[in-house]
């Protein structure tokens, strides 16, 4: 079955905050948000630097496997560029970013994930969350450990376990494949919008649309009238069984504009002052995490010191292993250098040397081996020259032909 799409998207810098962290790209297949971090100096760098050297997989694949796999590689360089963006610039070491985005391949979707956006999917009046977040407080949700709403307030919910930065030299993607069906709509988005905008308030305005721009606009606007504290972005993707206008490839957020490495100027975007009214928003309180009791907080100390234990045997070994593998290589190199022969002088007579003319620090990796009792100054000039800058051999039995014919040449 052949779907077409058609996408809308925008980002505003909410209520709070001094400058937009977040990015977006509407394309003509590929669809991206993407959640900057790292303080004034580096979020929006590296949400705006991710989104553009990603944009250049907005072209048509052959499979949605292999639009996948070309998304996680991108990714994967794209972790490379911000590490090698903080080597040049150390004032934004600790930056990162999330990125949660699609491709489409016919009427197939290949996701790549890594971090705390959203992908969610209206299929039929139904509302579901698509990825799953790379956070703590979701990595205790997932172990029973608190409940969602608990997670809510937890005081560590802003924990990514994994992202795009400085951070993790090989952090692991998530990719998935997913079919689409006309009437789907298709929501990334930052937490900005998933944090403070309940599910059935998403699923409301997403239901009640009369078109993709304005749920975009509806979206962004809940979130202010929630005091909206941090940046919000929203792509939205809808498949249809007409064809459709084409799409215009359209970037949002610090990605549509210079990247600059500097101090950020204050923005509060979304394509202009669109939307007036809303009440101020205010920082994230603090929020204190109650355990279930003495019980529980035992057992998360308990694992704790599991984890500290494991952490502590595993560098343990591994030192061990370190250890072992450079005593073995240490070895086995100084058995070859004793293998090598040279021709030199020592003394004021020709002698032949055992091993390579190197030292490791105090340790000479040479030693004389045999003396020819041949006088240096019996030697004529250029044998003279030779022997004094020495003469390599490749075995003990070469060393002594070279003496030899050093011999026969100065009779």
């Amino acid at each position: 079955m052949s779907v077409y799409f058609s996408s809308a998207s925008g980002s505003h810098v909410g209520m709070v905050r001094a400058n937009n962290q977040d990015s977006g790209y509407s394309g003509h297949n590929m669809f991206v948000v993407a959640d900057g971090m790292g303080g004034h100096a580096g979020g929006d760098v590296a949400s705006a630097l991710t989104i553009k050297n990603i944009v250049e997989l907005d072209h048509e694949f052959d499979t949605p496997e292999e639009a996948a796999e070309a998304f996680r590689k991108r990714l994967l360089s794209t972790n490379r560029l911000l590490s090698e963006t903080v080597y040049e610039h150390p004032e934004l070491a600790g930056m990162g970013t999330t990125v949660s985005g699609v491709i489409a391949v016919g009427n197939q979707l290949a996701l790549a994930h890594i971090g705390d956006s959203r992908v969610y999917l209206l299929r039929d009046g139904e509302f579901s969350q698509i990825t799953a977040d790379h956070t703590f407080v979701q990595r205790l949700v997932d172990s029973g450990r608190i409940t969602e709403e608990e997670a809510k307030t937890h005081p560590r919910r802003s924990v990514l376990m994994r992202v795009l930065g400085d951070v993790d030299s090989s952090p692991e993607i998530d990719t998935s494949v997913f079919t689409t069906l006309p009437g789907d709509v298709w929501l990334l988005c930052s937490d900005g919008l998933s944090s403070y905008v309940e599910n059935d308030e998403l699923h409301s305005i997403l239901t009640n649309r009369h078109s993709l721009d304005n749920a975009v606009d509806k979206l962004i606007e809940k979130s202010l009238v929630h005091g909206a504290p941090d940046n919000v972005t929203a792509v939205l993707l809808e498949a249809h069984t007409e064809p459709q206008p084409p799409l215009e490839a359209r970037m949002v957020g610090a990605a549509s504009m210079p990247i600059a490495y500097g101090e950020p100027e204050a923005d509060a975007s979304h394509g202009g002052g669109w939307l007036r009214g809303g009440r101020r928003g205010t920082p994230v309180p603090e929020s204190h995490f109650e355990p279930r009791g003495d019980e529980y907080l035992d057992e998360l100390i308990a694992e704790d010191r599991r984890r500290i234990r494991q952490r502590r045997v595993f560098w343990l070994l591994a030192i061990t292993l370190v250890i072992a593998v450079l005593s073995s290589a240490a070895f086995l190199g100084y058995q070859w250098t004793q293998s090598r022969y040279y021709v030199g002088t020592n003394g004021g007579t020709v002698v032949i040397y055992q091993g390579i003319q190197q030292d490791l620090g105090p340790i000479s990796l040479s030693s004389v081996f045999e003396d020819t009792g041949i006088p240096v100054d019996e030697l004529g000039a250029y044998d003279r020259r030779r022997v004094e800058a020495t003469i390599s051999a490749e075995s003990i039995e070469n060393a002594r032909e070279i003496v030899l014919r050093l011999e026969d040449l100065n009779e």
